[in-house]
């Protein structure tokens, strides 16, 4: 079977799994999807009692045109304790009857975007290598706040790859900001984009499909690639936790081998719960795919009615991460739910461009059955983070609050659940601090919030972000929208 990825915009627009991690983005605009995803069949039987990389090199093996060389490589270079706090890579928490929860933050930078940005480097450099691709690669990203850091933190110093992180300035929180500006690294580079995320990532995504440009770079000996979950190599290595929570819980005797399980994902992007859907597609035993929004809620609309409308007030709340009205993942299902029909997908995309909302036919919509849509409002995220830590001592942030709720407001039957925790709680002290306890203390920003925080929970603050005041850091660069090719143009010269 050879294995080729296709535009969800173009079935005849093909490329290699090596091909596709290069490019990032389709030159049509569209994502890339497994041609062969029907024919991929994991038995998780297999997985049980088995480490998390053993998992890992099984998953990505099946998806990719690497010898398993390569994939050994990537895979245990990847997942190490260089990269993350435990050997068993991702926690699976026991915290109530009935739900555990996947904490996907013990990696560099206490998010759950580290562990596609750990290995998305090293595959990439693989990829090169199998294609014998001697030019440089300048990685473009827009972040809403993690998924820079990790960007930053996965290419530093790589050979041959350089990194640009756009993010939109005065959006991100004072830890993630500082994250980005302490990072090391000769090859690597961060802009604050005056506007919001979708602001920030339709820019990048313009750069991407302005062919003039890309013959300008290629002047330099340059060409453009993503670490945005819009690229193939970010999505797969996410399916993979799905798998592994499934067999801990297995291992811990929280369910019965076959038992089906709901997943609560708080969304923003829909990268993370469409590896979920990919999961379940190649045999996991999923239930729902529970999507948890917060005030920004385009997709609980969306699950609800079939029509996905982008033109509402974009809301800046405590939660980040998830403050996406474009969630350019999306796509991906919705060229499944249309069994592979790229013209159907190329029109709704052309309908979102334009008009900024599109509908998907019922007979469609129903193809997508095991998703539900959820949303929690900046009041219900604070009670939960209080709640959950006077009753269960556990600390939560306040993504992963989001999804608690929407766990309440979905349960139906005895299912068990897995809620993805996100990122660590230290990474929104403020907001989890303020919270949860009320009194007038003396903080002028969340860092200063985590060490206060810290001393009223005794929870440990992660290594990456304790004493992240006292390094080095680099001065904040703020520009437009429209600055954004020039930026790029002026990195380039300035390596030259």
């Amino acid at each position: 079977m050879e294995k080729l990825f296709n535009s969800t915009r173009d079935n005849d627009n093909k490329l290699s799994p090596s091909r596709a991690i290069i490019k990032g983005l389709s030159d049509d605009g569209g994502l890339f999807v497994p041609q062969f995803l029907k024919d991929v069949k994991f038995d998780y039987k297999d997985f049980i009692g088995k480490s998390y990389n053993y998992i890992a090199k099984t998953i990505l093996g099946e998806f990719l045109d690497f010898s398993k060389e390569q994939i050994d490589y990537c895979v245990d270079t990847a997942y190490s304790l260089n990269n993350f706090e435990t050997e068993d890579i991702f926690k699976v928490v026991d915290v109530e009857d009935g739900l555990s929860i996947l904490e996907l933050f013990s990696g560099n930078t206490i998010a759950f975007k580290d562990c596609a940005l750990s290995i998305l480097p090293l595959l990439l450099k693989c990829a090169k290598e199998n294609k014998n691709d001697k030019d440089d690669v300048l990685i473009l990203t827009a972040t809403s706040g993690d998924t820079g850091k990790a960007a930053l933190e996965g290419f530093h110093d790589v050979d041959g790859i350089d990194v640009i992180v756009y993010y939109p300035y005065k959006g991100v929180s004072r830890l993630q900001l500082l994250q980005m500006l302490t990072q090391k690294g000769s090859n690597v580079k961060s802009y604050a984009v005056k506007g919001n995320f979708d602001d920030t990532q339709a820019g990048v995504k313009e750069i991407f499909n302005d062919s003039d440009f890309e013959k300008e770079l290629e002047k330099y000996g340059v060409k453009l690639s993503s670490a945005n979950s819009i690229n193939i190599g970010r999505l797969l290595p996410q399916v993979v936790y799905y798998y592994h929570s499934y067999v801990r819980l297995i291992e811990q005797g929280k369910i019965k081998e076959g038992d089906k399980v709901n997943f609560i994902v708080p969304t923003g992007n829909f990268g993370n719960i469409l590896a979920g859907y990919y999961a379940y597609l190649t045999g996991l035993p999923v239930n729902k795919l529970i999507c948890a929004s917060n005030d920004n809620n385009v997709l609980f609309d969306f699950f609800k009615s079939g029509t996905y409308d982008k033109n509402r007030e974009f809301k800046k709340t405590i939660s980040p991460s998830m403050d996406i009205l474009i969630s350019s993942n999306l796509e991906r299902l919705i060229y499944h739910m249309y069994d592979g029909d790229d013209k159907k997908v190329n029109d709704l995309m052309a309908k979102l461009s334009n008009e900024g909302k599109y509908t998907i036919d019922s007979e469609y919509m129903n193809k997508a059955d095991n998703f539900i849509g959820g949303y929690a409002t900046e009041d219900e995220i604070r009670e939960v983070i209080k709640e959950v830590y006077e009753k269960d001592n556990y600390l939560m942030d306040t993504h992963t609050a989001a999804g608690y709720k929407v766990y309440k407001d979905t349960k139906e039957d005895d299912t068990y659940s897995v809620l993805l925790s996100t990122a660590s709680p230290y990474k929104f002290s403020k907001d989890v601090y303020d919270s949860i306890f009320d009194d007038d203390v003396k903080a002028s920003d969340d860092v200063e919030y985590m060490y206060k925080l810290n001393e009223k929970t005794k929870v440990n603050i992660p290594k990456p972000v304790n004493n992240i005041e006292s390094i080095e850091r680099r001065e904040e660069e703020v520009i437009t929208k429209e600055d954004m090719r020039n930026s790029i143009l002026k990195y380039i010269e300035g390596k030259k």
